[in-house]
């Protein structure tokens, strides 16, 4: 019914209108957290979005591609973002494992070995 302009904290606060049999336990100024999606792409190659991964709009980075006891650093171009995941645009294929935690220790390093 109504976007509120302000963010505060990366939130933007909503005010919506439920159609229909409420929930039980529903009264009214009842807070609730929801998703709403803004766009939807389709055949589209995505992964969690990793740590190291700021923006929301196209940019260049990297991630470590699993392979058998360790991991190869492959320069990985990505587009659009959101809070759990991000697009891939080149870089990593269809069935890659990837490390997504903060890797940050070893940014100088092309291969590391895992344990």
């Amino acid at each position: 019914m109504r976007v509120d302009p302000a963010v505060q904290n990366g939130t933007v606060t909503v005010d919506v209108k439920l159609t229909g049999e409420l929930p039980k336990g529903a009264r009214p100024d009842l807070s609730v957290d929801g998703t709403i999606d803004l766009e939807h792409l389709d055949d589209v190659l995505y992964v969690g979005r990793p740590a190291s991964v700021r923006r929301a709009a196209p940019s260049a980075c990297s991630n470590l591609i699993l392979n058998g006891k360790g991991a190869v650093r492959v320069p990985v171009r990505v587009g659009r973002a959101s809070v759990n995941s991000i697009q891939i645009l080149e870089g990593l294929h269809a069935g890659d494992t990837v490390i997504l935690s903060d890797m940050s220790r070893s940014d100088n390093a092309d291969r590391i070995r895992l344990d």
